[in-house]
């Protein structure tokens, strides 16, 4: 089941989605660092940018995930779909949260911004799960060898 989102026949959201997952997951290994005892501004800055750049890419990445979606027609499929995007637009509104309390700097807020990270990260693994659930359980962006094969020899 081939991808309308794609590059010669590469899907695009796969490719994207590596960056606001590392730059998230960074994010908590930065609040790690800062709590964990160093308490250097560094790592509350690093925490703070890597938030912000990873939302930046989880909309850059949701623009060809949501062509992708409307190309489903599988009702199983498109339920598993559903519920990544819902999952994923949950993270992002977290993750957005989680910035505003951070730049309010309000110091007693810090614990709860971690939290946060934390259930963010937690769901961002589920929503994951559901994605590769598509791609290795239902072929969603998979070619299939016929139709590579097919375009090898046009």
């Amino acid at each position: 089941m081939r991808t309308p989102a794609s590059i010669r026949h590469h899907p695009v959201h796969p490719m994207l989605v590596v960056f606001p997952i590392g730059l998230w997951v960074f994010s908590l290994a930065c609040d790690i660092a800062y709590h964990g005892g160093s308490h250097n501004a560094f790592w509350k800055g690093a925490a703070f940018y890597s938030i912000a750049g990873g939302i930046a890419g989880a909309i850059l990445a949701a623009i060809p995930g949501f062509i992708d979606y409307l190309s489903l027609t599988n009702r199983n499929i498109k339920k598993t779909a559903t519920t990544h995007m819902v999952i994923n637009l949950l993270v992002v509104a977290i993750f957005v949260f989680n910035l505003g309390i951070r730049y309010n700097a309000n110091a007693s807020a810090e614990i709860f911004a971690l939290a946060l990270s934390l259930v963010g990260i937690g769901l961002m693994c589920i929503s994951g799960w559901l994605g590769g659930t598509m791609v290795y359980e239902h072929g969603v962006a998979v070619s299939d060898r016929e139709e590579t094969e097919t375009r090898r020899v046009a």
